[in-house]
């Protein structure tokens, strides 16, 4: 019986500092948490989706105005895209473009693009070898690497498959 231990007033008044401060964490945590509006940030990317997008089919019909040749369109309206897209992030316009407009920043050229020159100008101070060499591709680069290589799998498998009349 004898085994209790014997609550004290300053356990008591530890046991209440505690949860004060816990309350006092919970409400700092609230109101340091960024809020947002799922709806709003659909609308968003939805809305800055559809201006990269309707940029490039601008380029597109422009280019299809000089050359009939809609494979040289195509081109051209990619290389014009990756270009605008570095070009912003170097000036440091893609960031705040895609701070306001969220996922629709992602257009798969634009954002490729941008993902592969973000690096290389946050490590420029770093020098031209160990800032940029080493820094441009390490968010591009596992899927530059993994791309090539399935591709080169994926490649030989159709030319065995097409040595053995299967395909």
């Amino acid at each position: 019986m004898g085994n209790k231990k014997k609550v004290t007033a300053s356990d008591v008044i530890r046991e209440k500092d505690k949860a004060a401060r816990g309350q006092k964490y919970n409400k700092y945590v609230k109101q340091s948490t960024p809020t947002f509006s799922t709806g709003k940030n659909c609308v968003k990317a939805f809305i800055i989706g559809g201006i990269i997008c309707t940029i490039g089919q601008g380029f597109m019909n422009y280019y299809m105005s000089l050359a009939s040749d809609i494979e040289l369109a195509k081109s051209y309206t990619t290389l014009t895209l990756v270009f605008l897209s570095i070009l912003l992030t170097g000036l440091g316009l893609y960031q705040k473009l895609a701070k306001f407009g969220g996922a629709g920043t992602l257009v798969p050229i634009t954002g490729f693009a941008n993902s592969v020159a973000a690096p290389a100008v946050e490590y420029k101070k770093e020098g031209q070898v160990f800032g940029i060499g080493c820094k441009i591709f390490t968010i591009a680069g596992p899927v530059i690497l993994y791309g090539i290589f399935s591709s080169w799998v994926l490649g030989l498998i159709y030319y065995i498959l097409s040595k053995f009349g299967i395909m």
